[in-house]
């Protein structure tokens, strides 16, 4: 299990769309060390396949994703 409660920075793109949440969780994490993480808030159900391929592609870790109500919950682990 996931400690949640243990993150380094938050991004909130709620009301945002493709692809501007990816673009603004590779501004984030250009501020960030490895190691730290990064928990993204989103609306957009399309990021149910963008985060984990953002992830998978730069060697981050996608360490939890959860679905509450219309917001969808990321914890991504930099590598």
């Amino acid at each position: 299990m996931v400690d949640t409660t243990d993150f380094t920075a938050e991004l909130d793109t709620t009301g945002l769309y493709c692809p501007e949440p990816i673009m603004l969780m590779h501004n984030k994490v250009r501020d960030m060390q490895p190691g730290e993480v990064l928990k993204v808030i989103a609306s957009d159900p399309a990021t149910t396949r963008d985060v984990p391929k953002f992830c998978h592609f730069l060697g981050h870790e996608l360490i939890d994703q959860q679905e509450r109500g219309d917001s969808y919950l990321y914890f991504i682990r930099l590598g």
